[in-house]
């Protein structure tokens, strides 16, 4: 079963990577906000195969927070630009 868990936490890892490209290079606002929400989602899913592997449940409460800030990020990030947008 260990052979899984660092399979996927590589495969996480190589899409954080390709996904932080993809914020340095974007050429949008949004691009770049959207590549920071994908890469807090893998965070997400890297905790969670962090917790399988230590078999504490308990800590899931992390996940939770941490999803609830990559949205509120999401949404006021959105919201500036929808501010930014009107201004032109």
């Amino acid at each position: 079963m260990t052979a899984v868990y660092v399979t996927v936490l590589a495969l996480l890892s190589a899409a954080g990577a390709l996904t932080l490209v993809r914020a340095v290079r974007g050429p949008a606002l949004l691009d770049r906000i959207i590549a920071m929400d994908v890469v807090i989602t893998l965070i997400v899913g890297a905790i969670s195969v962090g917790l399988l592997v230590l078999d504490e449940p308990r800590a899931a409460v992390l996940l939770v927070v941490v999803a609830l800030l990559a949205f509120v990020g999401t949404v006021a990030a959105a919201h500036l630009v929808e501010e930014r947008e009107d201004l032109r």
